[in-house]
């Protein structure tokens, strides 16, 4: 074959490679589009700040929050779990009573946005009925869990309180020991209070049985996740936690108690939280970005503060500082972007997926499910917000997930576990069980 022709070969051939590459790719969003349409895409963590469920800033509109209306009408996300968070404060009549005003607060918002602000565009749901419901009207769901049952204080009274104002799952602890239970933070200094779970974190368990809320094993310590499996007479769920075995951090579940929620009959919703997906990789992206930014910094004569520095600083200080620490990122933004992408990758989409991976191969497809963690520290590359939420179908039909197992991954199995424990609840009150 002569040298212009056989040129020419090589030159055919790579094109009709690219060609076919493009053809399945585009193959590939087709069908994963079809399937997201399909499915009930639920997120299970997503928080909240009452500043943005007002009459002028609120969650009709495009906000800077990677949650609100049109981003997830963008990006296809039919369920978002908001938060009812409370921080962790003294065990006192005093914290208690803060605790319970926060989360008093919280709740009001997220009914005011579902009552009074977009009723027409999300309502409350309270049962996977509800849920099927809203979606077929075309309506977004929003459905409430509780972060941190240290608003409960010492007042049992308040499980059925917070149940019958919509919670429809709670978590015992945050980071800090609670009067109900040990935290997962205990590992960081092996200090612990409960060994597990108090004596009226076990009342807790068995009210939440009752009443129809399920228990929540993100951020507990693992004895009292333990515990708390063992009580409980209905399924638990892990609202935003990944694979310790991936990576070894303690809010994320080891196998023991990934196997424990399989024979519970339990769902654990897979977490896209950098840190607790890939905490090395998360941790060199973060050490370019602050390098970068600091190289920047000193070329243009501004000196970096740490946010205690900050906050030391005088009211009007501090606001001359942050202004011009926000005009010095949107200067730089894309050029750090660029050159700590090249130096060190940022926790993606495919990372997080591993994590589906791993448990789905641990405790089978239907004890597995999603969250982002949004507006609470969470995201990956590709998944930073609801906009974006088509991405993780796309990697799961990449890695050659059924639409029947995405559908339940994305949703059916947490409805089902939803079922679950509100039929048992049924049974507890009517004294059958």
């Amino acid at each position: 074959m002569p040298m212009k022709f056989s040129f020419l070969f090589v030159l055919l051939a790579g094109f009709q490679l690219a060609h076919s590459q493009s053809a399945a790719e585009e193959k590939l969003l087709k069908k994963a589009k079809a399937i997201h349409e399909k499915a009930i895409t639920i997120d299970t963590h997503n928080d909240i700040n009452v500043t943005n469920f007002t009459p002028e800033i609120n969650y009709t509109q495009r906000l800077s929050t990677q949650v609100n209306l049109p981003k997830m009408e963008e990006g296809g996300l039919d369920v978002t779990w908001l938060i009812v968070y409370t921080g962790q404060g003294e065990l006192t009549p005093d914290g208690y009573a803060k605790a319970y005003a926060n989360a008093d607060a919280k709740f009001k918002a997220i009914h005011r946005l579902c009552t009074d602000i977009a009723p027409d565009k999300i309502e409350l749901a309270l049962t996977s009925t509800d849920v099927r419901r809203i979606v077929a009207s075309g309506k977004k769901v929003a459905m409430i869990g509780v972060e941190n049952g240290y608003p409960v204080g010492t007042d049992i009274a308040r499980v059925k309180e917070f149940a019958d104002r919509g919670a429809r799952y709670m978590s015992l602890s945050h980071n800090g020991h609670s009067q109900l239970c040990d935290s997962n933070t205990g590992e960081n200094d092996s200090v612990w209070m409960h060994n597990g779970l108090s004596p009226l974190g076990k009342e807790v368990i068995a009210e939440m049985n009752k009443w129809g809320i399920m228990i929540d094993l993100s951020h507990p310590a693992k004895t009292s996740n333990i515990q708390a499996i063992q009580l409980s007479k209905a399924p638990v769920i892990a609202s935003h936690s990944s694979a310790r075995a991936l990576n070894d951090v303690p809010r994320n579940l080891d196998d023991e108690v990934l196997l424990m929620v399989k024979e519970n009959n339990g769902v654990v919703q897979t977490v896209a939280f950098r840190a607790y997906v890939n905490a090395k990789k998360a941790a060199a992206y973060s050490a370019k970005s602050n390098e970068l930014m600091a190289a920047y910094a000193k070329q243009e004569g501004f000196e970096l503060l740490n946010r205690r520095a900050v906050m030391e600083l005088p009211a009007a200080a501090r606001e001359e500082y942050n202004k011009k620490y926000t005009a010095l990122t949107e200067k730089y933004k894309d050029k750090i972007a660029s050159e700590v992408v090249a130096a060190a990758p940022p926790v993606d989409v495919k990372d997080f997926v591993d994590h589906i991976d791993y448990m789905v191969k641990k405790i089978g497809i239907n004890h597995v499910g999603i969250s982002s963690d949004f507006d609470g520290g969470g995201g990956v590359e590709g998944w930073n917000d609801a906009a974006e939420t088509l991405n993780v179908t796309i990697e799961l039909v990449r890695r050659g997930y059924t639409s029947k197992q995405i559908k339940k991954l994305w949703g059916e199995n947490l409805l089902r576990v939803l079922d679950d424990v509100q039929e048992v609840a049924k049974k507890i009150q009517a004294g059958k069980l």
